[in-house]
């Protein structure tokens, strides 16, 4: 049974402002329900345009003394911070899967460490923000390159991972020196609200790190188009995301977009088919396959393809399904009743053009749960392999060629992320080299780590989260050139004025 009483946790409301709890203004209220029970653990008043306003001016405040600190200073209260998110790992651990309903190992070994790794390794990077060393490329002056932060970012975060999304958006920009105003999904506010304080804790200045609890198309939309927000940084749907694009826009923000996905995990004939069998149902039913890189369509070359789809089916009927407090459950339930809905109607649509090998059915419990599903002979035009499901639905197709492989696996609008899997090296090189994706992972699928980029090609976005790489988003690049020679009249002035 948990113990995260939410209630207690947030009396004082769900919005983080300028270092402490405060009641959302909106006059609208939102219930925090757990899917795995249907039961309301929370209701708090959601956060409206003021509240916002609130939390960008906090920021702007905190701006000045933050972006003027040493790289030093900021790295050591980093530190600090990633010393209290390991403190308070087992909370952080029963608030995810509270509001989640993931698995409490998915939570306690996967997002919680994974946090704090990435707390850990910003608070490190802080100190290394340097730009190009100087030098004399014209020979009568010397340059050089300076990083300097942005100003107040304002990101979005989405409700698969709520605890790691706000690490993702948080960290690097506040080790550049940005402060940030972060809107968590309404959905799962809590370990956001839980991060933010801990910062607090951890001695970072009030106004670095606030949250708004708000709904998109109120807080949302008011923080990307605010005028005194300088960056957004959003993670979410495609769909979303360019409405997002829209907004931001118009006040030339700078933009970073990490959207959807729809991976393909493409088994070659030589591969090692029992770890493939493994790697797929792993890669496919991480977080009830809430996931933007999960493995969503499996291309198998022809020779490996039956037995591939058996053992496929086999494993997924062994996962156990159940309360996500019970250690040994294996997969929760999906975010929402109306999101499982939504998942089982791609599956019962399929039905008229596809196999259902296994699953496609919900279990008659009050959690939205629906059981690991596989999908085979649909085609490659077809909603289930061009749409992004986001539950526990893998979808297998034979190929014939290597061609034809990398072929199909490009055939989306989508490029976050996929694996290819083979004990030939130089067709798994050729594969990661020809498979447009953010990442591409050979023989395993879904390891992501704080020193790797992490963000996707065509219609999955642009920009990095995690690495040194994510300080591109988060840093202003400026350019200082100084003149040495002290000459009055340069050479260059006769192009204006003047002869020689």
């Amino acid at each position: 049974m948990h113990n995260f009483q939410a209630q207690d946790h947030f009396a004082d409301g769900a919005q983080y402002i300028a270092g402490r709890l405060t009641k959302g203004t909106s006059g609208r209220t939102h219930a925090v329900v757990d899917p795995a029970t249907a039961e309301e653990v929370y209701s708090y008043e959601l956060a409206g345009r003021d509240d916002v306003d609130a939390a960008v001016a906090a920021a702007a405040q905190a701006f000045p003394g933050w972006a003027g600190a040493t790289p030093g200073e900021r790295s050591d209260a980093m530190h600090r911070f990633a010393g209290v998110l390991a403190d308070r790992a087992e909370e952080f651990a029963q608030a995810e899967s509270l509001q989640c309903g993931k698995p409490i190992k998915l939570s306690r070994e996967f997002d919680v460490p994974g946090t704090v790794d990435n707390a850990a390794f910003f608070a490190s990077a802080a100190r290394h923000l340097q730009g190009q060393a100087a030098g004399e490329y014209t020979g009568d002056h010397t340059s050089y390159v300076r990083r300097e932060p942005i100003g107040v970012v304002g990101s979005i975060a989405p409700w698969n991972y709520p605890l790691q999304m706000a690490a993702w958006k948080v960290l690097p920009a506040i080790a550049a020196g940005n402060t940030i105003v972060l809107k968590p999904a309404e959905l799962t506010p809590f370990t956001s609200l839980l991060f933010a304080r801990a910062a607090t804790e951890a001695g970072i200045p009030d106004g670095v790190v606030n949250i708004v609890s708000g709904a998109g198309r109120d807080a949302g939309e008011h923080l990307v188009g605010h005028p005194d927000v300088a960056m957004t940084s959003f993670t979410g749907s495609t769909g979303v995301g360019k409405r997002v694009a829209e907004i931001a826009t118009a006040t030339v923000k700078r933009l970073h977009l990490e959207l959807g996905g729809k991976a393909p995990f493409v088994v070659f004939d030589d591969a090692d088919l029992d770890a493939a069998v493994h790697g797929a149902v792993a890669g496919a039913l991480i977080n009830s396959g809430q996931d933007c890189t999960a493995a969503t369509r499996a291309y198998v070359q022809r020779p490996l393809y039956d037995a591939f789809v058996q053992g496929v089916a086999d494993l997924m009927e062994s996962v156990r399904l159940g309360d996500p407090f019970d250690p040994s459950t294996d997969m929760g339930p999906l975010i929402s009743h109306v999101h499982r809905d939504r998942v089982a109607g791609f599956v019962d649509r399929a039905r008229s053009y596809a196999r259902v090998v296994t699953g496609g059915e919900a279990l008659t419990h009050p959690g939205a749960f629906y059981k690991p599903t596989l999908i085979a002979d649909a085609a490659q035009d077809s909603e289930v392999v061009q749409s992004e499901i986001f539950g526990p639905v893998l979808v297998v197709l034979p190929f014939d060629s290597d061609d034809e492989g990398i072929r199909l696996a490009n055939d989306t609008p989508y490029g976050l992320a996929a694996s290819a899997w083979s004990r030939d090296v130089y067709r798994a090189n050729r594969a990661t080299r020809e498979i447009k994706a953010g990442c591409v992972w050979v023989n395993d699928h879904i390891p992501i780590l704080s020193e790797m980029p992490h963000g996707g090609y065509k219609a999955s976005g642009y920009g990095k989260d995690m690495s040194t790489y994510s300080f591109e988003e988060y840093t202003q690049v400026k350019h200082v050139m100084f003149d040495n020679t002290a000459v009055v009249r340069k050479d260059w002035h006769r192009t204006i004025f003047g002869d020689r």
